[in-house]
């Protein structure tokens, strides 16, 4: 046996051909060259300091750093080995039978392939969520997919965006807020929120095959991105009308859900003010991409169609350094903001801190007295020149906005979102935060809700509950985390709130558990008992405060919680999106409440939806439910 083996190996030394060097050099390259035309995209990730030539070698290693699963290093380490196979050369010879493959090439190839190029790649979305969250949820499988090579090396469609590996974004959010025991803590107080970006950035990952970051969902500005037909305030009322209702939570058989609901009024278009605009528009280099400076040239477009003669339009730019792309123009002067507009191209730095300051100072220009001025800051939200910090930025919006100019963001693109700036910018400046990932979506904000997003009519919006512990044992606010105040804020007017637009609708959700209810989550105490309120019957006590605009002191409206209040179709729909938020955040509250509950709820409760956004919100419910595996 040995003697044979002798001669078989002495055979095929002898037909072994020596190594060619120059044919290895080419092959390298060739395979090289394969690897980076395969990567090519229309959607391809903006060259950055991480992203410049070398960002060929330096993706895969990012990649590998990021993945710490099991599954994930498995599944991107199949896409890499079997792209290099198909597209190399010397993969095809490996890949050909016949005669003239031999023992002896075979050798050859697998001692002068190259190691795996460092692709940075834009994954299967299951991937890709696999890399967002480090890790799975639990029974959640990561296979490697069938790879349709033909499809991967076509550009990726301009209207579908992915999540890529180098993902930096940020959001700004808080853990859910508890259970509160109201013999202990019988006072609940946030500011208002009329926000809707982290609806926005869901939707934007369900469609594009990823479950969303638990931070990236803010439950009230999921509820509140729904227009809902609430009664609205009688002429000579405030600015807004209040109202409370009560149903049996879906959720949890013994509690109930205080639905409360505010309507803004909508004054008519003759009794709005002048409005001047600085569009701040960020042209960095993270601007470049189609879902970003091309889509807010587009949205932009979309909202001069309904500005006013009176009205008057600024443009600042900001990049590596910050400067006037337009003066001060009417609206009426539509080719000219077009044009100036369209002039926008994308590259260098982010100077966030010259942006601003220059856009205030443009806004200061155009002010006169009666008129309303806003700053409209158009950005994916990467600062990273001047001030770069929420607590810095917050210091410094909170400085600006007592000279009665407002700010507005206007997030757009995915990867490197950076959603706490966004949200320290809006809440600090009197404007609202929008995330924009479509033109639909531009038609909504700047269209469709110009006049709330654009003429404030109530200042520093405060909502103040106490519940009643004869009757009510225990609550929990869902959502508003990021909207909490002391209870001591409320009366002080010095302490800054959220700001409602014209015709807007907030609404907020209580779960509360009637006393001697068996879904009470704490126990009673051994040595205390409730204090005396004297029988009284009422379920609690709503508050809210409010400033005109320009105000500096607030005015009360004072709302009494009966418990006979009953909850309508538009109360439930709101309750179907408040159980889609704490599906989507993992929430413990829940029981085996799950997403066919939620959907069946939305379904049944749609209501009128002209504009479809309450269908499609139960897309996304079903989106969710097959991406959880549940």
């Amino acid at each position: 046996m040995t003697r044979d083996l002798n001669d078989l190996k002495f055979a095929l030394d002898a037909a072994t051909p020596a190594p060619d060097a120059a044919r290895k050099r080419d092959n390298i390259a060739l395979a090289q060259q394969n690897f980076a035309a395969l990567q090519g995209s229309a959607n391809a990730a903006r060259p950055t300091s991480e992203n410049g030539p070398n960002a060929l070698w330096t993706g895969v290693k990012t990649m590998l750093n990021t993945l710490t699963t099991k599954g994930g290093l498995s599944a991107t380490t199949a896409l890499v080995a079997v792209g290099f196979l198909y597209l190399s050369p010397i993969g095809q010879d490996l890949m050909r039978t016949g005669p003239d493959l031999t023992i002896a090439e075979t050798d050859i190839a697998a001692k002068t392939a190259p190691p795996a190029p460092k692709v940075r790649t834009e994954l299967p979305s299951a991937i890709a969520e696999t890399t967002a969250r480090t890790q799975a949820p639990a029974g959640l499988s990561l296979a490697a997919p069938d790879i349709d090579h033909a499809q991967m090396a076509a550009p990726m469609p301009a209207d579908l965006e992915i999540l890529t590996l180098n993902n930096t974004e940020s959001f700004a959010n808080m853990a859910a807020n508890p259970v509160k025991i109201t013999s202990q803590e019988p006072v609940s107080t946030f500011s208002i929120d009329v926000d809707t970006a982290s609806y926005a950035v869901v939707r934007s990952s369900l469609q594009n095959g990823a479950l969303p970051p638990r931070d990236a969902v803010r439950i009230e500005e999921m509820i509140n991105y729904f227009p809902y037909d609430y009664a609205g305030p009688e002429a000579g009322e405030a600015p807004f009308r209040p109202g409370v209702s009560l149903m049996p939570t879906p959720w949890n058989a013994g509690t109930q859900l205080l639905h409360i609901a505010v309507q803004g009024r909508m004054p008519a278009v003759a009794d709005r003010p002048p409005l001047n605009l600085v569009f701040l528009i960020d042209t960095s280099g993270s601007m470049a991409q189609p879902n970003k400076l091309p889509l807010l040239k587009q949205s932009f477009r979309l909202m001069l169609d309904n500005l006013r003669p009176q009205d008057q339009v600024a443009i600042v730019e900001y990049a590596g350094s910050a400067g006037q792309v337009l003066a001060p123009t009417s609206a009426s002067d539509r080719s000219t903001i077009l044009q100036a507009i369209q002039s926008l191209g994308a590259g260098g730095s982010t100077n966030g801190q010259g942006g601003l300051q220059q856009a205030y100072a443009v806004a200061a220009s155009m002010a006169e007295d009666g008129e309303v001025s806003r700053i409209l800051l158009a950005t994916d939200g990467d600062f990273n020149v001047g001030i770069n910090g929420p607590d810095a930025l917050t210091a410094y919006i909170a400085d600006q906005r007592d000279s009665g100019t407002y700010l507005s963001v206007l997030g757009f693109g995915r990867g490197n979102l950076n959603d706490a700036t966004m949200q320290a910018l809006a809440q600090n400046g009197n404007g609202i935060a929008s995330y924009i990932d479509t033109l639909s979506e531009a038609q909504k904000v700047l269209v469709d809700q110009l006049t709330g997003a654009l003429f404030p009519i109530a200042g520093d919006v405060k909502v103040q509950v106490e519940f009643n512990p004869a009757t009510i044992a225990e609550y929990r606010l869902i959502g508003y985390e990021t909207r909490s105040l002391r209870r001591e804020d409320f009366n002080n007017d010095a302490v800054d709130a959220g700001d409602l637009g014209a015709g807007h609708t907030v609404t907020a959700l209580y779960e509360i558990t009637p006393v001697g209810s068996a879904a009470q989550l704490s126990d009673s105490l051994r040595y205390g008992a409730p204090e005396d309120v004297q029988n009284n019957t009422e379920f609690g006590f709503l508050k809210l405060r409010y400033k005109d605009p320009g105000a500096d002191v607030s005015q009360l409206i004072e709302l009494p919680i009966s418990g006979s209040e009953t909850a309508d179709s538009e109360a439930r729909f709101a309750a179907a999106i408040a159980g889609f938020g704490q599906l989507l955040r993992g929430s413990n509250y829940l029981g085996d409440w799950g997403y066919a509950q939620a959907i069946d709820l939305a379904n049944a409760n749609r209501g009128a939806d002209d504009f479809g956004y309450r269908t499609q919100a139960v897309q996304l419910m079903r989106l969710a439910q097959s991406l959880a595996g549940k």
